[in-house]
């Protein structure tokens, strides 16, 4: 009995030491990546996986800046220990790279970049898709009426408040859903900035999505205050499904236009690809979910396994001390 024992007890020591060896390896990638699909960021439209990566003379532009991270790291876009001090760290006209010279091209003050169409005033899901889920903080703002694509962003371009804040929204296909109301008094081209301040990590993540806004129908109801935590309150979409369909369609000005920021830009198929058959941010979302080379979940669901078997090799231990030798 005293042999059976010791094998026990050596199971128990061998198992603890894996999980201390697995502890001192190099840490999987930290934090979660992601970025914001619907509407379609920039890192998104310029990802590896996305229909657009390889149309849009903008994103062939960001590509072509040296030291790019693009297209494959479109998902990881991150700042650690920021804290909440977003303006004092990322400066102006570095906002849509975070700072971070591998994104620059991502700051390219250009009129073409591929933007949604969204309906001002009107309810609006919004998708940010994770490929490694963490718990955060959305923030989104929204450019204010000087806003000028053809200058790099500042934040003084930005609204001071965010039109929308949402913690620890529930995922859904992948992808983290927020339901809002989008700013009522915007029209044209405009720009959504999205910041994702982890709360289990030190990373803040940034995201610039190109929009252009058209004006809410005169039929269309009232419009009501965002929540400021979709946490504590979600609000109820008032308008219809029609409605949401038309804001997801896809749009950039023309280059050539005398207008850039018209409110009525027209469509340039070399940028974007045709909505009816590759949706432009429904597209990258379904190709996502395993790209990016971030390896999260194998980490994770390896991590799981170990500590059953330490938890279950500590359980024979212990039974096998609490016998007696016959």
């Amino acid at each position: 009995m005293g042999v059976r024992r010791r094998r026990t007890a050596g199971v128990a020591v061998v198992a603890l030491g894996l999980l201390a060896g697995g502890l001192l390896l190099p840490a999987a990638p930290a934090g979660a990546h992601g970025a914001l699909e619907n509407p379609l960021s920039r890192a998104a439209a310029c990802g590896a996986d996305s229909p657009l990566s390889k149309k849009s003379p903008a994103c062939t532009a960001a590509m072509a800046v040296s030291n790019t991270e693009l297209p494959d790291e479109w998902d990881n876009l991150r700042v650690a220990d920021v804290a909440g001090r977003d303006r004092e760290v990322i400066p102006d006209g570095k906002l849509c790279s975070g700072g971070i010279e591998g994104f620059g091209g991502l700051d390219l003050a250009r009129a073409d970049w591929p933007a949604t169409r969204l309906t001002a005033g009107a309810g609006f899901t919004f998708k940010y898709r994770g490929t490694i889920p963490h718990k955060g903080t959305f923030r989104l703002y929204v450019t204010t009426d000087r806003y000028d694509p053809s200058r790099a962003l500042k934040w003084s371009d930005l609204e001071r408040q965010p039109f929308l804040k949402v913690t620890d929204p529930a995922m859904a296909d992948g992808s983290y859903v927020m339901k809002g109301r989008l700013p009522a008094s915007k029209s044209g081209r405009h720009l959504i900035y999205t910041i994702w301040q982890n709360s289990d990590t030190p990373d803040t993540y940034y995201s610039c999505s190109d929009v252009v806004f058209r004006a809410a129908k005169a039929a269309a109801a009232p419009s009501e205050p965002a929540p400021t935590d979709s946490a504590a309150a979600e609000p109820a979409p008032t308008d219809s499904t029609a409605d949401e369909a038309a804001a997801n369609d896809p749009a950039t000005d023309d280059p050539g236009s005398d207008e850039p920021g018209s409110d009525e830009p027209t469509t340039d198929e070399s940028a974007v690809a045709d909505p009816a058959s590759e949706p432009v941010a429904a597209a990258p979302a379904a190709a996502l979910a395993g790209s990016s080379g971030s390896g999260g979940l194998p980490w994770a669901v390896g991590g799981v396994a170990l500590l059953a078997a330490v938890a279950g090799a500590i359980i024979v231990l212990a039974r096998a001390k609490g016998r007696r030798p016959r």
